[in-house]
C-alpha cells in the first residue's frame, strides 16, 4: 500500500429526496426553518461528487453525518445510490451518521420525524432508527475496518501505510450528549494508543465539533459540542493525534487547542454542503514527510437553478439566518406584508404583527444610521484619523453588520485590527463591558465565558483570530514537531 493518501471530507449534505415533497408552503417553511438549500440538496451533492470523480489523485471520501435531513428511507436510499457512484469509480467511501440521519423511537432525545411535504402540510413516511444505520451503511466503512466499536458504529480504517482514520459515530442521546459513552471512549483510547505503538498517524472524524468555533459558542451551547470533548482533548494530546475533522455547526472554521505541556491538535470544521457557501475539504496526508495539507473546494455554479450569472452563494445566501435578516430589514421598513411573508417559518409572525409600528420605526432608523454614530457612542471617534472619520460618515452601520454576518458561515471575516470597523465595534464592546461591570447586570454577564469579555467575543466575529485562514492549512503530524 502506498504511504500517501488524498481524500475529500463532506459533512451535513442534508439530502432530501425530491420524491417526498412538492412545491408549496410546507416545504418552503421547512427550508427557511432549516436555513439551508433543502430543495436543491440533490443537485448540490451531485455537483460536488462530479468534482471528486474528476480528481484522479483522490482515493477516498469521508461523510461525517447529517447526510440526509430527517432520517427517511427514500432520502437514505438516494444518498446510498450516490455513494455507489463513488465506489464504482474506485473511490473508497467512509460514512458515519448523526442526529438528522435517524428518527427517535422514544428512547432518546432525538425529535426528528420523517415526513412527506404536501402542498399545504405533511404526512408521515418510513424512516430509519439509529440501530439500523450501521447495517444500512455497512459497505461504506465498517466492512473495510481494522477495528469496530459496534455499539456506537465507530470504526478505524487504514487510509494508506502509516495513516489510519478513526470515524467516530454519534452515539449520544440525540441532543444533550452527542458523543461516545464510557465504553466507546475506552475503545477509542485503545485504538489511538495501538496506532501510536505501531508508529502510524491517526486522523479523527466526527460529526459534532470538538473545539467551539467561537468561545461564546461553548458558553451558550455546550451541548452542541462532542459529548465528552474535554476527555477527548486529553486523549488526543496524549496520543499525538493532530487533527479531527468535524461538522454540525454549518461553519467553516479551523481552530487550534494547546494544552499546558505545549501539545496541540486542530479541529477542522467544515461548512454544511447545503449551506449557501457550501464547501468540502481536500486533504492530503503523507506518512513519509509527516505533513498534512487541507484546502477547501467549492462549486462555481448551482446546477438546476436559474442563477442568472450569480454564484451559488449569491443564489442561496438568502436562506441563511444572516441572509434572511438582510432581506427582512428593508421589508420591515417599507413593505410589512412582505416582511411577514418572509418571516413565516423563521420568526413568530403573530408577535411581529402586533409590534408593526415599533418594527417599522426601528428598521427605518437602522437603514439611515452611519458607522460614525457607533463610533461616537463607543467614544472611539477621537481614535480615528480624518480619513477614517470620513469613511465612517459614509458607511452605513447595517452594511458593516451584514458584511460581518455574511462571513459567519464561510469564515474569514473581513475586519482585522487597524480597520475602522474593528476599532469602532471593539470600542462598542469595551463600553458594554464597563457598563455591565459597573451595574452588575447578571443577564448580560451570563453571556460571557469566564475570563473573557464582550470585546473578545466581538473580535471572534470581526476577523480570523484563529489560525489565519479558515479555508486552508498545512501542518505536521509528527510528535517531535510539538
Amino acid at each position: 500500500m502506498k504511504r500517501k493518501t488524498t481524500f475529500y471530507h463532506i459533512t451535513d449534505s442534508h439530502l432530501l429526496s425530491p420524491d417526498i415533497w412538492v412545491e408549496g408552503g410546507a416545504i418552503d417553511r421547512r427550508e427557511r426553518g432549516d436555513q439551508i438549500a433543502l430543495k436543491a440538496t440533490p443537485q448540490i451533492l451531485d455537483a460536488f461528487i462530479e468534482k471528486i470523480l474528476a480528481d484522479d489523485e483522490a482515493d477516498a471520501v469521508l461523510f461525517t453525518g447529517d447526510n440526509v435531513n430527517e432520517g427517511d428511507v427514500q432520502s437514505h436510499e438516494a444518498f446510498r445510490a450516490r455513494l455507489e457512484r463513488l465506489t464504482a469509480a474506485g473511490k473508497r467511501v467512509f460514512v458515519t451518521s448523526a442526529t438528522h440521519d435517524y428518527c427517535g423511537a422514544g428512547d432518546d432525545e432525538n425529535t426528528f420525524r420523517a415526513c412527506r411535504y404536501t402542498k399545504d402540510g405533511t404526512e408521515p413516511i418510513p424512516f430509519l432508527r439509529k440501530g439500523e444505520l450501521f447495517g444500512f451503511y455497512y459497505d461504506y466503512g465498517p466492512k473495510q475496518a481494522i477495528d469496530v466499536h459496534r455499539e456506537s458504529g465507530s470504526y478505524v480504517v487504514r487510509l494508506c501505510d502509516g495513516v489510519r482514520l478513526a470515524m467516530i459515530g454519534d452515539n449520544g442521546n440525540g441532543r444533550s450528549h452527542c458523543g461516545l459513552f464510557e465504553d466507546g471512549m475506552r475503545w477509542l483510547q485503545n485504538a489511538l494508543h495501538e496506532a501510536r505503538e505501531a508508529g502510524e498517524y491517526v486522523l479523527l472524524a466526527v460529526h459534532h465539533p470538538v473545539l467551539p468555533p467561537w468561545e461564546v459558542f461553548r458558553h451558550m451551547a455546550d451541548y452542541e459540542l462532542f459529548g465528552g470533548y474535554r476527555e477527548l482533548y486529553e486523549m488526543m494530546c496524549a496520543e499525538n493525534v493532530r487533527v479531527v475533522f468535524t461538522g454540525h455547526t454549518h461553519l467553516q472554521s479551523i481552530r487550534k487547542y494547546t494544552d499546558s505541556a505545549g501539545r496541540w491538535f486542530l479541529d477542522v470544521s467544515t461548512i454544511a454542503l447545503a449551506n449557501a457557501a457550501g464547501k468540502m475539504r481536500r486533504v492530503t496526508a503523507d506518512a513519509d514527510s509527516g505533513v498534512c495539507t487541507v484546502r477547501s473546494v467549492g462549486i462555481e455554479t448551482l446546477p438546476g437553478a436559474d442563477a442568472g450569472g450569480r454564484s451559488p452563494f449569491e443564489c442561496l445566501y438568502g436562506l441563511n439566518f444572516p441572509g434572511i435578516l438582510e432581506r427582512l430589514l428593508p421589508l420591515g421598513a417599507h413593505d410589512f406584508d412582505a416582511f411577514l411573508a418572509l418571516a413565516d417559518g423563521f420568526l413568530p409572525a403573530e408577535k411581529l404583527r402586533s409590534h408593526k409600528k415599533a418594527i417599522r420605526f426601528a428598521c427605518r432608523r437602522l437603514e439611515r444610521m452611519k458607522l460614525s454614530a457607533a463610533a461616537r457612542l463607543s467614544a472611539t471617534w477621537k481614535k480615528l484619523t480624518p480619513a477614517q472619520r470620513k469613511s465612517a460618515g459614509r458607511e452605513r452601520l447595517t452594511d458593516v453588520v451584514f458584511e460581518v454576518l455574511r462571513h459567519i458561515y464561510p469564515g474569514n471575516a473581513p475586519y482585522p485590527p487597524g480597520t475602522v470597523e474593528h476599532t469602532v465595534f471593539t470600542g462598542c464592546a469595551e463600553k458594554l463591558d464597563r457598563f455591565v461591570r459597573r451595574f452588575h447586570i447578571e443577564a448580560l454577564q451570563k453571556l460571557v465565558p469566564p475570563g473573557s469579555s464582550f470585546a473578545e467575543i466581538v473580535q471572534d466575529f470581526l476577523y480570523n483570530n484563529r489560525t489565519g485562514d479558515d479555508d486552508a492549512i498545512c501542518f505536521s503530524l509528527r510528535e517531535a514537531d510539538s
